[in-house]
Parts: C-alpha cells; sequence; structure tokens
C-alpha cells in the first residue's frame, strides 16, 4: 500500500480511541493492526478503536439488519484486538465525529447500529447523549479480590449488554487503595469475560467509580460501566424513585445517567475530538 490512511483520536471522560472512517468498508480490522493502533508508544495509543462504516455493508448479519434505522455501524475494537458488543463512551465519540464531519444533523441526532442494537444520540453543545440500552441482572454472583483491598468482595452481573461485574465499596479511601494494573479477581469469571467496577456513594445519586475493562485493562472512564454502576447502586426501586439522574465520577471526569421512558439507560457527558492524523504507508505495510 502506498497511500496514507487518515485517522482521527478522541476521548469521552479521558476513555480514549482512534476513530477510523472506512464508510465503504475495505480496511480490514486485523487484532494485529488493532493493537498497533492502541499501543502508546509505537502507535497512536487509545483504549479502543472504532471504524466508521455503513451499516448496509457490515458482514455480521444482526449488524446488517439494522440498516434500516441505523445509516453507520460503530464497529468496536478493545486495545487487545478483541472485539465488544457495544462501547458507551466509544458511542458519544463516534456521535461528535458524524457531527462534525456532516454526516449526522445535530439538530437531529442520529441513530448508530452496534453488535448490541442501535443506539440512539443526541447532541448538546459539548455533550453528546447516547442510549446504552436496558441493564439485565445476570444470575451470577461472583466473588471479587483486587490488589489494595483485603478479601473478597460481593458483586452484581449485569449486561448493557457488555457485561459488567459491579463491586460496591466502603469508602473513597477504598477505591484509591485499588491497584488495577493487574485484572481482578472474579470467581467464577463470566463466561465471555467482564469489565470490574469498583462503586462508592458520595451522596444521593452521586457515585464515583474505578473500571478495569475486558480487553483493555483499567481505563479513565467506561461509559456503559458507569450506566452498570448506577444500575446496580440504584437496585430493584429503579422503576420509581431510582430513575432519578445519576451524576458519576471516574478519573477522566463525570457523566450523568438516567432512563429514558422506555427503560434504556442514557448516558451523557462531553466527547472530544482531539486531531487528525495520518498513518504512514511505511507503518500501514508492517501492521495491516
Amino acid at each position: 500500500m502506498n497511500r496514507t490512511l487518515a485517522v482521527m483520536k478522541g476521548h469521552g471522560t479521558e476513555n480514549d480511541f482512534v476513530v477510523l472512517p472506512d464508510l465503504d468498508a475495505v480496511i480490514s480490522m486485523s487484532p494485529s493492526m488493532v493493537r498497533a493502533l492502541c499501543d502508546r508508544r509505537a502507535g497512536i495509543g487509545a483504549d479502543g478503536v472504532l471504524r466508521v462504516t455503513r451499516t448496509a455493508l457490515a458482514t455480521e448479519p444482526d449488524v446488517q439488519a439494522q440498516a434500516g434505522v441505523a445509516e453507520y455501524f460503530m464497529d468496536y475494537h478493545n486495545a487487545d484486538g478483541s472485539i465488544a458488543e457495544t462501547c458507551g463512551n466509544g458511542l458519544r465519540v463516534f456521535g461528535r465525529y458524524l457531527e462534525q464531519t456532516g454526516l449526522a444533523d445535530p439538530g437531529a441526532g442520529v441513530t448508530v447500529a452496534t453488535r448490541g442494537g442501535p443506539r440512539a444520540l443526541s447532541f448538546d453543545g459539548e455533550h453528546v447523549t447516547a442510549e446504552v440500552g436496558p441493564a439485565t441482572v445476570r444470575p451470577e454472583r461472583p466473588r471479587v479480590s483486587a490488589e489494595g483491598l483485603a478479601g473478597e468482595y460481593d458483586s452484581l452481573a449485569l449486561d448493557l449488554p457488555n457485561p459488567h461485574v459491579v463491586v460496591e465499596l466502603a469508602t473513597v479511601s477504598d477505591l484509591a487503595a485499588l491497584r488495577l494494573a493487574e485484572p481482578p479477581r472474579v470467581v467464577p469469571g463470566l463466561p465471555e469475560g467482564q469489565n470490574v467496577e469498583f462503586v462508592v456513594r458520595t451522596g444521593p445519586g452521586r457515585l464515583r467509580m474505578r473500571v478495569h475493562e475486558r480487553g483493555s485493562g483499567e481505563t479513565r472512564s467506561c461509559g456503559s460501566g458507569i450506566c452498570a454502576a448506577v444500575a446496580a447502586m440504584a437496585g430493584p426501586d429503579a422503576g420509581s424513585a431510582g430513575r432519578q439522574r445519576w451524576l458519576v465520577e471516574v478519573p477522566g471526569g463525570q457523566c450523568q445517567v438516567w432512563w429514558n421512558a422506555a427503560g434504556a439507560m442514557m448516558l451523557s457527558g462531553p466527547a472530544v475530538l482531539v486531531a487528525s492524523l495520518e498513518l504512514s504507508p511505511q507503518w500501514l505495510a508492517l501492521h495491516r
């Protein structure tokens, strides 16, 4: 290949992504290419890659079937090259890309296809709001331990549709003591792996959270994880009083979460495109 490839770098509450436009679906996203792009020393550096393509050109039948309601498909890959069902912060950055490139009307909003189903996005200045989906409580109740914490903790497992395991801690000091360079120990682990959220209640409708993401390690934020944490802390009363707006603080900033009338969780926060870059032909030749 003797031409450059244009990409963008963006983040949502410092959960960062490489945005790779591929409207005609001509780029083969190999796991090795994703890992190379996300490498923070030898690549661009990111928690994952958002490939922008037309839904009708998706190779997965469940995604292609969404073409009638969503023109564009967010093909999301974790930093280790694995594929995820969706990504809450990624959706908001994906939406910002569509808005700033004229592929979406900010006044009308847009619906995006994901492996977890179509997701609606809306725009309000620096904030993008994404429909993350309904939270489904799983039957598993793993025990979780992690470096920096004494003993094992109970958890609640949920799908959004990514698999999550949420652990409530008592104090902000406990949260700060966590060392998440290595994955938390989850017994039994979920068959498809899991994101693990550690959460502290800091006031009515307020949480503070840290997360270790499946396929990416500790990240500064996780959109679906933020929603999972709210769903877990709101508990079975989320259908009434629990469906207030929640504010969740993460190391990369803060987001708001609420439920819409249909019961889907909504995630709102800043989404920023940082830079446009061109990948050199020589680098591409090594990593495609």
